[in-house]
């Protein structure tokens, strides 16, 4: 008798989707106000699409990076750059590595498991307003067309 092997399905993104290799700091943008020793945790709306719930938590090595996200982060607080911990396995993100970008150069990452916050940045260079709605006018026109896909 013989027993088939169920077919694995693969996402058609995951052969460009590569292994993390920083080592860190790592930074997570956000407006929420929390504290350390907090779990930040994925199961929550995109920013960039609302309608999307998030399978993965998102963060980055580059504190600028992190800046720009907490400025663009939905909601009514005061944009946030926080130190974080992975608490398990991450990857490169694919939505800005190499299916937009060789390699990755914003050194982004996601992960499945919680990141544990450790600190706060308080002097991160921020946007000016010009630049922020720049960005903002960026990200419309990218929503807009098939690059706004998110691989969640």
């Amino acid at each position: 008798m013989t027993t088939e092997r169920p077919r694995r399905l693969v996402p058609a993104y995951a052969g460009l989707v590569s292994h993390a290799h920083d080592e860190g700091p790592f930074f997570h943008g956000t407006k929420a106000d929390l504290q350390v020793g907090q779990l930040l945790k994925a199961g929550f709306r995109s920013n960039y699409r609302p309608e999307i719930v998030m399978n993965h938590i998102y963060f980055t090595a580059l504190v600028d990076g992190a800046g720009l996200a907490a400025e663009l982060a939905a909601g009514e607080g005061s944009p946030r750059v926080y130190v974080v911990e992975p608490t398990g396995d991450f990857e490169d993100d694919p939505n800005v590595t190499d299916k937009k970008f060789p390699g990755n150069p914003t050194r982004s990452y996601r992960s499945t498991e919680p990141l544990k916050v450790v600190g706060e940045v308080t002097d991160w260079p921020r946007l000016t307003p010009e630049a922020l709605q720049g960005w903002r006018d960026r990200l419309a026109a990218i929503l807009d067309d098939e690059r706004g896909e998110i691989i969640n």
